[in-house]
């Protein structure tokens, strides 16, 4: 979301993250985030309402909020690349934890590819990917990232895509200590996110650019010293930090789990030969 997570035009990746510090979102553009990359390839428009990053051959383009969380509900509506767009990725040093969002571009006539991933301490390898069911470029969509003690949960327009509960009882690394920021980035990643690199980006159409609306942290506990945190709205009394999945969203859940998801890391035993990982046996990742 935040990573977002987590380009445009053959081989573009965007990415909406939440990293070694989880992101999150804010509501007015220029109180709440930096630019970190790009800067003159990233705009503030409509009194600081819309943000909008943007790619070319030259470099892409990259913001953070400003605020860092120790468990939030974050949301933010997106209005992704149109056009020949392949690619994208994100992560950050070796010990990190991160919650991606990433929107891997496409080539003309196909879908784009939305990747999660969960890092704790540096362990990753907890993919799964996702076609939607609607067109990211022709308009505005909300992406959503829940973290709290128990679960964390992803979702697009509301709808729910992936639940990862915390499994720590069992070894199973889960974001718990480290406050994370909110990152997202427009970036050249045709080497190998489109068909493995064989889809390049089509430079003929840059620049390629993403819009940013609607950044919501209004559900958040805000770090300032390491895992001290302040909440907001509800806090640690109910509702996001003690929120689970109720019937009506399981079923929405499956829908989207039996329909759109197209790749899922505890169903690949070719990449797990000793067996696939323990979470895999027990948790709604089946």
């Amino acid at each position: 979301m935040g990573a977002i997570a987590s380009n445009a035009s053959a081989g573009l990746q965007i990415s909406l993250l939440f990293c070694f510090l989880v992101a999150a979102f804010a509501a007015h553009f220029y109180d709440d985030f930096r630019i970190t990359w790009g800067e003159d390839k990233a705009k503030i428009l409509n009194n600081g309402d819309l943000r909008t990053l943007s790619l070319d051959k030259i470099s892409g383009s990259a913001f953070q909020s400003n605020k860092q969380y120790l468990f939030a509900k974050i949301d933010m509506q997106i209005k992704l690349v149109p056009g020949n767009s392949a690619g994208t990725l994100s992560s950050q040093g070796q010990y990190h934890d991160e919650i991606d969002f990433e929107f891997l571009g496409n080539s003309s006539g196909h879908p784009y590819i939305l990747y999660t991933n969960v890092f704790s301490q540096g362990k990753g390898n907890r993919e799964e990917q996702f076609y939607l069911w609607f067109d990211p470029t022709a308009d505005f969509h909300s992406y959503s990232i829940l973290w709290n003690p128990q679960r964390i949960f992803f979702y697009v327009d509301g709808i729910p895509l992936r639940e990862f509960k915390n499994l720590a009882w069992m070894g199973i690394p889960f974001p718990t200590y480290q406050p994370m920021k909110l990152y997202s980035i427009l970036w050249n990643a045709d080497n190998w996110a489109t068909r493995g690199g064989l889809v390049k980006i089509d430079w003929t159409q840059a620049p390629f650019n993403a819009s940013y609306r609607n950044f919501d942290d209004s559900n958040a506990c805000v770090s300032y010293w390491g895992p001290t945190t302040s909440c907001t709205t509800s806090g640690t009394r109910g509702g996001w930090f003690w929120q689970t999945l109720d019937y009506s969203d399981q079923g929405k859940l499956k829908w989207v789990q039996d329909n759109y998801r197209i790749y899922n890391y505890c169903q690949d035993t070719k990449r797990f030969p000793q067996g696939l990982p323990p979470e895999c046996y027990i948790s709604t990742n089946n």
